[in-house]
């Protein structure tokens, strides 16, 4: 990495990247990224890396185990080497990732599959074979397991079997009492990987037996005893055959890699490859980044850039622009206002996106690719090379000359410092100037004011500040794209506690030309602080108008579909009722019909006078289904609670009652209304004071109680058109009946002759429960189920006394 990216310290964010990897290869190359200089790969690679950031927001980010490079193992295979436990390990690594790519792309929809990395997912083919193969053979990085063959399984278990039989035998002798006295402890041990017995050196002939070692001291010697040399030449000659068909699994086991190299060797690369864009991919989504968009044309347009070294709860967003109206951009301020971080935020942001990185910037950000990025930043002054800070600037600033074209940015910190200030104005206008004839783009700071008259001068060159809070002498670290700014030394030097005196003698000695050129400043500042407040006013009052006009068109909107559904709901009624009066009719024509048919029986007249009563009721219902009268609130409350004794007037019916118990918790109480006694509301009730009626505590006089008792009237009526019918569809059977009382309750007290119960047919338990309950009704004449119209089955028609 070069000097200039390394000054932008790039190389910081792409250790940050690397640690984002799931291996140690995807890392080394996210250490070696070098930022391209071909906009179309420049594209390319920032679109795979938008994929990545695609399916992990979708799908989630696939596992990535952590592997090695197992190309120079399976390159051995391939020539016919036999591998070991440990390697064959890495390749079971390699594959548990294809496998678990695999399943990972199992859950991605098939819109979704075609992507900027689809061709890396298609090279990666899991070997499901392989893996289980190498999953039951391979125990740990030094051990197979018994399943790895049925041979050596059944060699291991013999090896078992033996030993368990030897020790058998030595514990037997342990116990002897001939043999126990011989011992030096009573325990079984191995050396060589033969088992044998602690013998005391003085007793060395009196256990048959050979002996293999002796201790430290040479007071113990480990003897075999003869009894079980021979299963001990047993145990050895099944571990020789134990490592050989070791070696024959490892070499099968190896063949079957080498068979797959094609598979395993491109796995692997796109593995790596995409490990790196899904790391990519989480680096941008823990820096809350966006993909920019990009071009070649040396504009850059920053929208609330944040440099991602910086924490973000301390860093402050920028917006920042160059390569539209200006090629050059002077930045003015006072020192640690933010002028380098600027500098640095605009190269760096460039140099992530030239590696396919995600920038921590708004939305529709745009970064154009430059050949390259020329950096003078920071002092580099060195002693062994006698450099001074000027000379060192010098030094980087011919460099930057030699190198910068038009596909350059050049980034210029405290540009001409270091010698005279006259001078070093001067030649950094001069230096500026042979810049912008190269072509470049230019970013500088500066304290000049010979460089913040020549941006106001000169076409092509913009003045920028960052923001200082006069009132409380701290930088805002906010970038305004169009006004100079202001050192503030003499502020600054005042806030630390330079005495005042020595500041008025300061700007006495100021020449009238620079006085004058700061109150312009000031003026420029003042100018620019007050159009901000504007437009920021500005803004706000057109967000607020925007979305009142939203709300408006959205409730518009919500009202014309309330019309039509309102509409559609009358339509619908309508048609109900024009259905309802045309089979009533019907059925009406079809009655006296059969009543003409029988005028000459002895009971006509009753039936006849049946039929009346019944037609007038039915016409009476068909009329009110048609003329249905809304009740409305008057606004009546009581002028006092109420009393056991006090007469009221129901308020459905107009009929006046007496109060039989005080209103309970809930608001309600029991009247009695000429034989009938309820249950209701008080907000149903008006309370009579003698033969006089009150409303909102005042007697009404005679006139206007008329016209009260007329309103019941009505009420009355729109009473009876609300509860012709009951729907108790749904019910449990308790809750039903005690709907039913209370409805019929209410259809007597306002003189319903009949009236219709709804309870579906469902599984008949709450409808025969409720025709069971009407025969023994006191209020019920008679009842039937529905006719062909009328619900049939799901309703029962009642006739009351």
């Amino acid at each position: 990495m070069n000097q200039y990216y390394q000054a932008l310290e790039l190389h910081k964010i792409l250790e940050m990247l690397s640690k984002q990897c799931g291996n140690d290869i995807s890392a080394t190359m996210a250490l070696a990224i070098e930022p391209l200089t071909d906009t179309e790969q420049v594209r390319e690679e920032l679109k795979k890396t938008e994929a990545a950031y695609t399916l992990s927001i979708r799908y989630g980010r696939p596992e990535f185990v952590r592997f090695s490079d197992i190309t120079p193992l399976v390159r051995r295979a391939k020539s016919g080497s036999v591998l070991s436990i440990a390697e064959l390990l890495e390749i079971r690594r390699v594959l548990r990732q294809f496998q678990a790519i695999d399943d990972w792309q199992d859950e991605i929809n098939d819109e979704d599959r075609e992507n900027a990395l689809t061709h890396l997912l298609m090279q990666i083919l899991p070997e499901r074979k392989l893996f289980r193969r190498l999953e039951s053979a391979i125990l740990s990085e030094d051990a197979l397991a018994d399943d790895a063959s049925p041979e050596l399984a059944r060699i291991r278990r013999k090896i078992m079997q033996t030993g368990l039989k030897i020790r058998d035998t030595l514990d037997e002798m342990i116990r002897s009492q001939t043999t126990q006295k011989y011992l030096q402890e009573s325990l079984v041990t191995l050396r060589d990987g033969r088992y044998v017995l602690p013998v005391k050196a003085e007793h060395k002939g009196s256990v048959a037996g050979l002996v293999h070692d002796t201790s430290a001291t040479g007071a113990t010697l480990f003897v075999e005893p003869m009894r079980v040399v021979d299963a001990n030449n047993e145990i050895r000659i099944l571990e020789r055959q134990e490592q050989e068909e070791v070696r024959r699994i490892l070499a099968e086991l190896t063949a079957d890699c080498a068979e797959n190299e094609n598979l395993l060797l491109t796995g692997l690369h796109a593995c790596v490859i995409l490990n790196l864009y899904f790391a990519k991919s989480e680096f941008g989504i823990k820096m809350n980044a966006t993909i920019p968009v990009v071009a070649s044309d040396g504009v850059l347009l920053l929208k609330k850039a944040r440099h991602p070294l910086i924490a973000p709860e301390k860093v402050v967003p920028v917006d920042f622009a160059l390569g539209t109206d200006y090629h050059a951009l002077m930045i003015t301020g006072p020192n640690t206002g933010g002028k380098t971080v600027v500098l640095k935020t605009a190269g760096l942001l460039t140099a992530m996106a030239m590696c396919g990185l995600m920038i921590p910037a708004a939305e529709e950000s745009r970064v154009s690719v430059f050949e390259n990025i020329l950096v003078d930043i920071g002092d580099q002054q060195s002693i062994e090379q006698s450099l001074s800070t000027f000379s060192s600037h010098m030094n980087s600033v011919i460099e930057i000359l030699r190198q910068a074209n038009h596909s350059s940015l050049v980034l210029l910190d405290e540009i001409g410092s270091g010698t005279d200030p006259v001078e070093g104005a001067a030649l950094a206008v001069a230096i500026i100037e042979q810049l912008l004839k190269q072509g470049a783009e230019i970013v500088a700071s500066t304290h000049y004011q010979e460089l913040k008259l020549f941006a106001i001068e000169t076409q092509g060159v913009q003045n920028a500040s960052c923001e200082f809070d006069a009132a409380t002498l701290q930088p805002t670290y906010r970038l305004n794209i169009g006004s100079p700014g202001k050192s503030n030394a003499f502020a600054i030097s005042e806030k630390l506690g330079l005495q005042s005196g020595i500041i008025e003698n300061a700007r006495k000695r100021l020449s009238e030309e620079s006085t004058r050129f700061e109150t312009v400043l000031d003026s420029l500042e003042k100018t620019r602080t007050e159009l901000e407040e504007s437009r920021t006013a500005a803004r706000e009052l057109e967000r607020e108008l925007r979305k009142e006009r939203e709300d408006l068109s959205a409730e518009r909107e919500a009202f014309a579909k309330s019309r039509e559904a309102e509409m559609s709901k009358a339509r619908r009624e309508a048609s109900a009722v024009v259905a309802r009066v045309s089979r009533e009719s019907q059925a009406l024509m079809d009655e006296l019909l059969e009543l003409k048919k029988q005028k000459d029986s002895a009971d006509f007249s009753r039936q006849t006078e049946e039929q009346r009563r019944s037609y007038k009721n039915r016409m009476d219902k068909l009329y009110l289904s048609a003329h249905p009268v809304t009740k409305e609130d008057s606004g009546y409350r009581l002028p006092r609670a109420l009393k056991q004794g006090d007469s009221v007037i129901l308020n459905d019916t107009g009929k006046k009652a007496t109060v039989l118990t005080v209103p309970d918790s809930s608001g309600n109480c029991y009247v009695q209304a000429g034989i009938m006694k309820t249950k209701v509301s008080v907000s149903k009730l008006r309370l009579c004071e003698g033969n006089a009626v009150t409303f909102d505590g005042k007697k009404l006089p005679k006139q206007q109680r008329k016209q009260t008792v007329s309103t019941a009237g009505i009420q009355s009526r729109a009473t009876r058109s609300v509860n012709l019918e009951l729907d108790i569809r749904g019910y449990a059977v308790d809750e039903g009946l005690y709907a039913v009382d209370s409805f019929l309750d209410e259809a007597v007290m306002n003189g319903l002759a009949s009236v219709t119960i709804i309870h579906g047919k469902g599984t008949g338990v709450l409808k025969n429960a409720v025709r069971d309950h009407l025969k023994h009704h006191r209020q019920v004449k008679s009842s039937r189920r529905g006719l062909y119209g009328e619900g049939e089955d799901g309703v029962t028609v009642v006739e009351l006394k």
